[in-house]
């Protein structure tokens, strides 16, 4: 993480605000969260400002939300931050910046999902009517995801080997073991789907014990549909996973699902290893990463790769998607 030399205060956004939104800048301004990329600060109670804060990357990405979400929000089931301005950059701050809609809720990394039927229908029926075919055009991946799992062995191989040397991972073969299933399983020979492609638990949001909204779409990209199914284990409570399933748009294959369970061991690696970051007080570090990434792995290390769905759990009928876009 690269921190601005800037320091965002309240005083900061305000002036911005002044200089190229002036009709905003009246409103209350309060810190919402520092997360991995940007600054959130509450825009009064309808309104959040985003700011690049800590990784050279954040400009691009919000510059793609702006562009992106208020075609996208139209069409999903939960509530997003729509991009409402652009602030470009200036002398006061030289990085752009954005100004969203805010989307209520608590993060799932410090209030999981509780209502297990629930939480599966509605993650279900969010990733059913986001991944719909992308445009000629559309972004790829920064870092391949929404690629084969194969292209990120060597990512794969330095995070278990970290986990395992900080005593995180206490069965390394059985990790392995799912993940190496993932790498063989076939290829996604569909179109390129849109994704979120960051479907970690800090960027879905819960309230009353299931999900109601989902946020930072800097990573939206196309590609193949398993990245963001790794959700599944990522975010939801245990033994829910195949009730998601049975009720995900249109019906997964079973090479999709084993692929999607590599994704959720490497996201899960990877929030296992900032979770341990946070603990340890090192700069980039959230503690509340861990817990979810550690019930994931036991939730994917306790299960075979292809489990057949559940007879005893019925699933959901099939909403069409212009009723589900409402």
């Amino acid at each position: 993480m690269t921190h601005t030399d800037i320091e965002v205060t309240a005083e900061l956004v305000r002036a911005l605000l002044r200089e190229q939104h002036p009709d905003l800048a009246d409103r209350p301004v309060r810190l919402g969260a520092r997360g991995w990329d940007n600054q959130l600060w509450r825009l009064g109670e309808d309104l959040a400002v985003r700011l690049p804060w800590a990784t050279a990357s954040a400009d691009a990405l919000l510059r793609k939300e702006h562009a992106l979400t208020p075609l996208l929000a139209p069409l999903l089931p939960l509530p997003v931050p729509v991009a409402q301005r652009l602030g470009e950059p200036s002398a006061r701050f030289p990085r752009p910046w954005i100004v969203t809609t805010w989307v209520p809720g608590t993060p799932a990394d410090r209030a999981p999902a509780t209502h297990a039927a629930e939480a599966a229908d509605t993650l279900a029926a969010f990733l059913s009517a986001l991944h719909r075919p992308a445009p000629d055009g559309a972004p790829a991946s920064r870092d391949g995801r929404g690629g084969p799992p194969a292209d990120h062995g060597e990512g794969f191989a330095r995070a278990l080997a970290s986990a395992v040397d900080l005593g995180l991972i206490t069965d390394p073969d059985a990790v392995r073991a799912v993940w190496e299933d993932a790498v063989a399983a076939p290829g996604w020979t569909g179109p390129a789907l849109w994704l979120h492609a960051d479907l970690h638990p800090a960027n879905v949001l819960t309230a009353d014990g299931t999900f109601c909204g989902v946020i930072d779409f800097g990573d939206v990209c196309a590609g193949d549909p398993a990245c963001d199914l790794a959700a599944a284990w990522m975010l939801l409570p245990d033994g829910a996973a195949d009730r998601f399933r049975d009720a995900y748009r249109p019906a997964l294959d079973p090479a999709a699902w084993r692929r999607a369970r590599g994704w959720a061991v490497l996201r899960a690696l990877s929030c296992l290893l900032i979770g341990e970051a946070g603990v340890r007080g090192r700069p980039g570090g959230k503690a509340s990463w861990g817990p979810p990434a550690k019930a994931a792995l036991r939730r994917l290390t306790a299960t075979t790769p292809v489990d057949p769905p559940s007879p005893e759990i019925p699933s959901v009928p099939s909403v069409p998607t212009t009723q589900r876009a409402r």
